[in-house]
């Protein structure tokens, strides 16, 4: 096996480890070990909401803590579909909303107002919970969240920007579950997604106060120039009195982050390999983010074969027709600037869900032969680049990370190794 091969296995290996650091059961253990779950008050249940990614992963934990009449509901992208005994676990679309997420939305509704004051609501929140439950605020329908979620994927925006906007149309976002869930009072156990762990915009924060007003929505749709192609429902509603008001407070606690998972790359990378970690906040536009790469890889590499291990969420300007993700659109732009590299680097860039983007990959995997392959294949890199098809240019070269649904989701990893 050549020297490549090795470190593309390895840079495999630490993808897996930031996987399983993120392991959604794994967190809810530990979470209840130190804090076990109160009991409801005398005639009341369990009521048990599930919603994101890792839904049926917590909830079967969560499960098996809890004594006492329980209801439980879960809801996960359709590729996480999971059976949880003594739960209903429903799928739904991701990362642009769809009917069988509306349905869900409405059975939340409907189990919290059916809670009391003896009643004990758990809410277990992971990453994709924004697209998953859509509960429009009328005049806006369905039909209007899916083109404003379409416009916020394609804008550029980071998952913080988009999740503002995405509280202010919905009735259980940005603190609308517990709200809704009053007088039962809420503990949630949140797995984070979101760079800086901001519980607000974790899965638009079902059981945190908003991000922001309407007005401040309204500035920011209008700054980032898409505000014109808003469907006219949501206009008008932002433009109405902000419905989040009161707030009933809430238990929130973070059980699993992206950072927890950097930290398990680092312990595990061997021991004659030089590691760290070179950054735990690589987001914004895409193409800075492999810049900082590549500067990263010329002030902190050693004389001993080295590591630089990464996280964030970057975020991509679609202007062209083609197919992809931010990891894929990373992994392609880094593969294209090997001449800035040293000889024999290997670079892998995944997101810890398994998904990228509105495709069947994690990420992708490189090296200084990638582009190589591509044009091997008879395929333009730079021409694939320009229509955001990074999918096909590393499907030619046999470079897409592929690993299936992971359950989890802490946001996107990345290792570059240099020998």
């Amino acid at each position: 096996m050549s020297a490549t091969a090795d470190m593309r296995d390895l840079a495999r290996q630490l993808f897996t480890v930031a996987v399983n650091a993120a392991d959604p059961a794994c967190a809810v253990r530990r979470h209840f070990k130190f804090c076990p779950p109160a009991a409801p008050f005398a005639g009341g249940r369990y009521i048990v909401l599930a919603i994101g990614k890792a839904a049926p992963a917590m909830l079967r934990e969560t499960l098996e803590h809890l004594r006492g009449p329980v209801t439980a509901f879960g809801v996960t992208h359709h590729e996480n579909n999971q059976r949880v005994t003594g739960a209903t676990i429903v799928t739904a679309g991701h990362p642009v909303p769809d009917k069988y997420g509306f349905d869900a939305a409405q059975q939340i509704i409907r189990l919290l107002d059916s809670a009391d004051k003896n009643d004990r609501i758990i809410a277990l929140i992971s990453g994709g919970g924004s697209a998953l439950i859509p509960a429009p605020i009328a005049p806006v329908t369905l039909a209007d969240k899916r083109a404003v979620s379409q416009l916020l994927l394609d804008s550029g925006l980071d998952i913080v920007a988009m999740n503002m906007v995405r509280q202010q149309l919905s009735a259980l976002k940005g603190g609308g579950l517990s709200r809704r869930a009053a007088p039962a009072p809420v503990t949630a156990l949140i797995l984070s997604d979101v760079i800086g762990d901001d519980l607000r915009a974790v899965a638009s924060g079902p059981t945190v106060a908003p991000l922001g007003s309407r007005r401040d929505v309204e500035e920011l749709l209008q700054t980032s120039e898409i505000y014109a192609a808003l469907p006219a429902t949501v206009q008008t509603l932002l433009q109405s009195t902000d419905h989040h008001k009161d707030f009933l407070a809430t238990g929130n606690y973070l059980i699993g982050s992206n950072r927890q998972s950097l930290e398990a790359m680092l312990k595990a990378a061997p021991n004659q390999w030089h590691a760290a970690i070179a950054s735990d906040r690589l987001i914004g536009d895409v193409t800075a983010a492999a810049a900082s790469i590549i500067t990263s890889a010329s002030t902190l590499r050693t004389n001993n074969p080295t590591a630089l291990i990464f996280g964030g969420e970057t975020t991509v300007k679609v202007n062209g027709t083609g197919r992809g993700g931010r990891n894929q659109e990373l992994a392609l732009r880094i593969a294209m600037a090997t001449r800035e590299l040293p000889d024999g680097w290997v670079f892998l860039s995944g997101g810890t869900d398994g998904r990228d983007g509105p495709t069947d990959a994690a990420g992708g995997i490189v090296d200084k032969c990638s582009t190589a392959r591509m044009r091997a294949a008879g395929v333009d890199p730079a021409a694939l680049l320009y229509n955001n098809d990074s999918y096909a240019a590393l499907a030619a070269s046999g470079d897409l990370l592929i690993t299936g649904a992971t359950g989890t989701n802490v946001a996107d990893v990345q290792v570059l190794l240099l020998p």
